[in-house]
This record gives C-alpha cells, structure tokens and sequence, in this order.
C-alpha cells in the first residue's frame, strides 16, 4: 500500500511539474498523453459558456465570459498548488509519516498539513519531521513551492503583455472598418484617392499582428479565453474581418496590390488553423452562409458606390466563394467554442456618422485656405470624411 501511495505522490508531483513547464516556460505548442492545463479548461469552460449563454442581457452575457479568462488562471494556479501539495502528502505517507504532530495523531491529514506548511514555506512550530529524510523532503517541497511562485510572478506580466498588444491593433481597427469590423466597411473608407498605400500599409500591420497572434496563443493557449474590453469586438472578429478584405482583394477587386492580401491572407489563416488545433477544434461545414447571393448583390452594391473598382465578370463570386471556404470553417468553429460572434460582410445596422462634425470644420478649413493647387471638392471630402465615423460600441 505504501509503494502505490508512494508511486502515486511522485507521479502526481511530476505531472503538475511538467504541466506547469509546458505551459508557462516552453515557447510552444504542449504534447503528450497527460495534459493537466487541457483537462482543466475542458472541465470547466464548457459549464461555464452554458451558463452564460443563458443570460439574457448581451452586455451582462458578455461580462460573465470576460470574468472566465483571468479566474481561470487563478484556479488553475491554486489546482497545481493543490495536486503538489497532496502528491509530497503522499510521498510523506508511504514513507511512514516521520513527523511529530502536537495537536492530532499522525496519519495523512497531518502529512497534508506538513505538506502545505512546506510548499507555502509557513514554517509551523506545532508539526515538524523527526529524520534526515523527512527533513530533506520538506527542503525539496519548500523549493519547489519557492520556485513555482517565482515563476508564477513572472507569468503574469508576460501573459498580460500578449494581451495588451493584442487589444491595442484590434482597437485601431475601429476607427478604420467600423465596430464591429467588416470588410466592407473597411473597403469604403479606404476607396478614396491614394489610399491604396494605407490600405498596403494597414495589411502589412495585420500580417505582422497575426504571427504575433499565434506565437504568443501557441505558447499561452489561456490567452485565447481573454476577451476584449468592448462587446462586439473580439480577436476572432478581428482576424475574420481581415480575412474577408484579404479575399476579396484577392478574388474581386481591381485597382489594388494583390500582393500584399496574398500575405497577410496566408498568416491570417495560418493563424486561424492552428489555434483551432491548439484547442482541438474540427471546421464546422454545416453553418449559416455568411454571404449568401442576396448579401453579395448587397456587398456589390455598397462597394461600387463607395468607389471601390470590382471586378464585372461572372466568376467573381465563385472565387471569392472558393476563399471562404479555406478559413470560415475554422472561424466557425472557434466562434461557436468562445461563443465570439463572427462579424457580417457589411454592418446590419447604419453607422451613426456623430464625427462628421469634426469633418465639416476640417472642410471648412481646407474651403478657407485653399492649397496652391485647386482641390475638388470631392477630394476633400473623401480625404477628411471617409475615416471618420463613431459606431457606439458597448463595453
């Protein structure tokens, strides 16, 4: 009985010891047959996202999913303390409890409680070991709880770092296809005179942000259950909105560098792919089209009379078609997983344009003080009105 209690407490020891090393320290994708951090979240996001799926109010809804992320973290912290300290407990039971113990009769209670005053280095005057080895199992113990928390303390700002520079490109792609982000929004207000090197400039932006993305979600999957600060953005949302500009770049836009799209496509859905795996997700096929013909007519339509040149020919939407359908299944099933809506093709509803005000002083001004060179009036507006647009999105 003692051998199994001992081989017991060693394994559970190792487990949580390799566990916390591939999810904390090791810059990389986790493996093997015993992933505890895997287990953990399995176990308890599915209750979780049941749960707040059933409330009602969308912005209390969206409240209860951010809380998820960061307690999580807390548990999971107080769960490997936990299995340490019960596995040393272990340990401390199969080799016959050497312990004095002025309160209670030894047994595995008091080989817990010599554990956790170990691992939490309390230093207790009522308990102690009474041999070399037990003494030696506590130093160990004490150094592996020491350690743990040094680790754990440089974690944190590392973890919460990723997450910052997630969030800030996310946000300045407000201002630039609406909240939340379509391609088509996106398309518009990038259709004006020389915007063709912004619209270059924000795909190589977004190329950069999407190895960023999967570098630091590979290494620190948890990052992916972090959501942002405003309801109808997410990092999901994000990155599919990028990928529907890039395919339709791609597919059924003329007068634009194609070059680029290619790029940022390619590392988006790269992006897209692997996080997917990370958390073993299979592409769903059997969801709602998100551009059906009708909305297509509609995103056509939109786009022609912001200026953007589209391509005429009958296969166009056949291409753009055979795009989606590289990424939107992954897209898909990590949306129905983090219960993170997928954004439209265009806005359901009319942006409320309250910035145009700032437009109109700024148009008042270049009337005033014309340049050397005459300026259509048209130019002006479509260089100062088009970026400007406020969308009132919610926390």
């Amino acid at each position: 009985m003692r051998l199994v209690a001992l081989v017991a407490g060693v394994v559970c020891v190792f487990t949580v010891l390799v566990d916390a090393f591939q999810t904390i320290i090791l810059p990389r994708r986790a493996t093997g047959p015993v992933r505890l951090t895997r287990w953990f979240y399995l176990a308890t996001w599915t209750p979780w996202a049941f749960f707040a799926r059933r409330i009602r109010t969308p912005r209390d809804r969206e409240t209860a999913f951010s809380f998820y992320g960061p307690l999580s973290l807390i548990v999971l912290l107080a769960f490997w303390a936990a299995l340490i300290l019960f596995g040393f407990g272990l340990i401390f039971d199969a080799i016959g409890s050497p312990f004095y113990d002025v309160r209670q009769h030894l047994g595995l209670w008091s080989d817990l409680y010599l554990s956790g005053t170990a691992i939490f280095t309390m230093g207790p005057t009522d308990a102690g070991p009474v041999d070399g080895a037990a003494r030696w199992l506590m130093v160990l113990e004490s150094g592996t709880g020491f350690g743990f928390l040094a680790v754990i303390m440089g974690y944190f700002p590392v973890l919460y770092g990723a997450f910052s520079r997630r969030e800030v490109t996310i946000s300045l792609l407000d201002a630039r296809a609406g909240s939340p982000p379509t391609a088509a929004e996106l398309m518009r207000r990038h259709a004006h005179e020389d915007a063709h090197e912004a619209l270059k400039t924000l795909l190589v932006e977004w190329e950069r942000w999407s190895a960023e993305l999967l570098e630091s979600h590979i290494s620190f999957p948890l990052l992916c259950y972090f959501r942002s600060q405003h309801t109808n953005q997410s990092w999901i949302g994000a990155l599919t909105a990028i990928l529907d500009t890039c395919a339709l770049l791609i597919s059924g836009v003329q007068g634009h560098e194609a070059r680029q799209a290619q790029l940022t496509f390619a590392m988006a859905r790269h992006a897209m792919v692997d996080l997917s795996q990370v958390v073993s997700l299979q592409p769903l096929t059997s969801t709602e089209d998100r551009l059906p013909p009708a909305r297509y007519n509609q995103l056509y339509g939109l786009l022609c009379e912001g200026g953007v040149s589209m391509c005429r020919d009958a296969n166009a939407e056949a291409r753009l078609r055979e795009m989606r359908r590289l990424y939107e299944p992954y897209a898909e099933a990590l949306s129905a997983y983090f219960q993170m809506a997928l954004p439209p093709w265009t806005a359901d509803q009319p942006h409320k344009d309250n910035w145009l005000t700032v437009a109109r002083v700024r148009a008042g001004a270049e009337i005033a003080n014309p340049p050397a060179e005459p300026v259509m009036a048209a130019d002006v507006r479509s260089n100062v009105i088009d970026p400007l647009y406020d969308d009132h999105h919610e926390f």
